[in-house]
């Protein structure tokens, strides 16, 4: 260490209690690699260039839905629909036809329709393909006609051939005639186009400032440089496993991109807490033979929390499994997939390349870089200042905590709206124009299947309810199932609320072989199902979370604290989530459309994510807390110490994570902005706030107790220390 601060004497005895002899199971892989550099520079080697060579081809092959909830009527009702009814179900294509000349049925408008039927026909994916029918789907003026395109694939393959087709029908379009696909797999195609632009452009405004705020945390460009090239190694493997892995199961193409997301911002916190710590071990063995205890050092403490940090993280996100919903586990999945790899790269591929830099890591330094300082003096003062005035400190951000989480008390949420859509989107304009031309709820349709001999009292209660305008003649089955499919357009937008209440009302009063379906309806399923695993989903993480971290740090009082205190900047979070999305402050700066609510998906996986960030920075923090309590036995150097050797890593972190999550804020459709400011507030919050400020004043307030562990506690717990000798 280069500072001059003056620390408690150390436990007397020839290491303190709980201090590891030598190196331990980390340090000992760290110098392993070090002796087998060519072996696992080889197998790395391998694993970036075989799966990246499937890399390119995720954005093809990875699924555009999967948004919905397994083993509800309403996918069973699409099942069916797909099986006995050619293909009219939620996920078929609808393509709006519409003449500024005359009927649509004849003339030109004939002929487009001619061409957009063999289109349709001609692509294997479709089923059975529908005209304009008067009285469901012909306008009432007849210049307005939707031609049905019958799904006859899974929905993931839907997608896809809306994606293929949307040209090609877009084109058939006349002076006089426009031709616009709509419906569900083109609101998904659309969406996921629109995101992947976002996704895009949002990566490259953020790698530059995230190199930016690296270069000035490091203070050296080629220290700089190691946390970008090893993201871009975990992304590349995590791409290709991807692939791979959907050809077994669907993916969805959101794993992708959180998973991007998440590779970068936590492949640059595991670097940033290795690289410094490494810099400062290196410092402290100057000598040739330097290398290898300084790499065992650098893993033994950084490295341990960097495991733990990431089995804390893998955890979180395991318990978004418990939502039976496609697009939540493979997206859940995708993540954990970029954080095994990052993981793996950080405590196997990083040592490598560190011990191979050797000194040459502090190349391209700039005048104030301090490469060997490991404890920081400003941040060492600010622990000074926060163990001098607690209560002032901690009440204060307590309260901006509070006060920004008081408005998620009148959170609403709801299934994304067409509203999600850029105006200009072919299944947005298609949508508009079918509920103009064929009523408020048309493009919300209910599909009712039920047994042909309820089909009477079907009808007769569909025509009945208030929120029903109008009713379908019943439509046969085309095998012998014996079920008929009756057709019913509400009275209200598809993301009304009133919706919702119309179809619980219809589920109680409708025979009892019906099965209610239709993309609204899937949509709804899918917002209760939510509901539904929300409590469970956080209770699991929030359980889990404080048993990795009493396992880490076997402290029961402070890993509760440190577990409870992430629950502040999650409300806090949403809260802010809530003024922005739902009540419209901000929308015309970011550049959306309010759609009066939070999208249903947000609170359960975002606070999945929140939580596994969070706990990433309380275990640096806890972490580093727990070494020097352990080295000193001082509780006032175990919070002012913790703060001297983390404060930097988490301020840096901090301020690289807020950086790439407001710049998904800053393009694309609604969701991805929902993504940059919930994350990128939580992370403000939490990384500056809640770990700089509210939990290092809890370690001062509780002292020595939060260090305390009854005996039976420490028999069952694993040892383990993060001192290293």
């Amino acid at each position: 260490m280069t500072s001059t601060a003056q620390h408690p004497p150390a436990r007397s005895g020839a290491a303190p209690s709980g201090v590891a002899h030598g190196p331990g199971p980390l340090g000992r892989l760290g110098t392993w690699v070090l002796d087998h550099r060519r072996a696992v520079s080889i197998v790395w080697v391998l694993l970036i260039v075989g799966l990246g060579v499937f890399a390119p081809r995720v954005e093809h092959n990875l699924s555009g839905a999967g948004w919905q909830a397994d083993g509800s009527d309403s996918v069973a009702a699409r099942e069916l629909a797909v099986e006995s009814f050619g293909g009219n179900a939620s996920s078929a294509i609808q393509v709006v036809v519409r003449s500024e000349s005359g009927p649509v049925t004849e003339g030109e408008g004939a002929e487009v329709i001619a061409a957009v039927t063999e289109v349709l026909e001609g692509d294997d994916r479709i089923a059975q393909v529908v005209p304009p029918q008067p009285g469901a789907t012909l306008s009432q003026d007849g210049d307005t006609g939707v031609v049905l395109a019958g799904a006859g694939a899974d929905t993931n393959d839907m997608v896809r051939a809306a994606t293929d087709l949307k040209d090609k029908l877009t084109a058939l379009s006349t002076d006089t005639v426009q031709v616009t696909p709509t419906g569900s797999s083109l609101l998904w195609s659309d969406f996921n186009e629109a995101n992947l632009e976002a996704m895009l452009k949002s990566e490259l405004m953020s790698w530059p400032v995230t190199l930016a705020i690296l270069v000035l945390a490091f203070g050296a460009l080629v220290a700089a440089g190691l946390p970008l090239l090893l993201t871009l190694a975990g992304l590349v493997a995590s791409a290709g496993s991807l692939v791979l892995i959907n050809e077994l199961v669907p993916v969805s193409i959101w794993a992708m991109n959180f998973a991007m997301m998440f590779a970068l911002a936590l492949g640059i916190d595991y670097a940033l807490f290795i690289v410094v710590r490494y810099r400062a071990a290196r410092a402290a063995h100057p000598g040739p033979d330097g290398v290898k205890p300084a790499i065992a050092q650098t893993m033994d403490t950084a490295g341990k929390a960097v495991l733990l940090s990431g089995l804390t993280v893998l955890v979180s996100l395991s318990a978004v499994m418990l939502v039976p919903s496609p697009s939540f586990r493979s997206m859940a999945g995708g993540i954990m997939i970029s954080v095994v790899f990052v993981l793996g790269a950080t405590l196997t591929l990083l040592p490598l390349v560190l011990g191979w830099l050797d000194h040459r890591i502090n190349k391209g330094a700039l005048p104030w870089s301090r490469s060997g300082e490991h404890r920081s003096p400003k941040f060492a003062a600010w622990g000074e200042r926060l163990w001098a005035r607690p209560w002032t400190w901690g009440l204060a951000s307590l309260l901006v905590l509070l006060a920004l989480a008081a408005p998620v008390l009148g959170l609403n949420t709801a299934m994304p709206s067409i509203k999600v859509l850029p105006e200009d989107a072919s299944a947005r304009v298609g949508y508009d124009v079918v509920q103009s031309e064929l009523g408020e709820g048309a493009p919300g349709a209910i599909g009712v299947v039920v047994e042909e001999a309820q089909a009477e009292e079907t009808a007769a209660v569909l025509s009945a309810d208030s929120g029903i305008a109008g009713v379908l003649p019943a439509m046969p089955a085309t095998d012998d199932s014996g079920l008929v499919l009756v057709q019913a357009v509400p009275t209200v937008d598809p993301s009304d609320p009133e919706l919702g209440e119309t179809v619980e009302r219809l589920r109680g009063e409708l025979p009892s072989s019906a099965l209610l379906g239709g993309a609204a309806v899937e949509n709804l399923d899918l917002k209760t199902q939510l509901d539904e695993s929300t409590p469970i989903v956080i209770g699991v993480v929030l359980a889990l979370g404080f048993l990795l971290l009493l396992v880490a740090l076997q402290a029961p009082l402070i890993s509760l604290l440190g577990t409870l205190v992430s629950l502040l900047s999650t409300a806090a979070a949403f809260g802010v989530a809530r003024l922005v999305f739902q009540e419209g402050y901000g929308a015309d700066l970011l550049g959306f459309e309010s759609q009066g609510f939070l999208d249903a998906w947000a609170p359960v996986f975002f606070f999945a994510m929140i939580f596994a960030i969070a706990m990433d920075y309380t275990v640096f923090l806890l972490a580093s807390a727990k070494e020097h309590h352990e080295r000193w036995g001082d509780a006032k150097e175990a919070m002012v110490g913790s703060l001297a050797h983390s404060g930097r890593v988490i301020f840096a972190a901090g301020a690289v994570m807020v950086a790439v999550f407001f710049t998904f804020a800053l393009s694309g459709p609604i969701p991805p902005k929902e993504m940059g400011i919930v994350l990128g507030v939580a992370v403000l919050l939490d990384a500056f706030l809640v770990r700089l400020v509210l939990l290092p004043v809890l370690l001062r307030l509780t002292g020595d107790a939060a260090w305390w562990s009854p005996a039976w506690l420490r028999r069952v717990l694993p040892t383990i220390s993060f001192a290293h000798d």
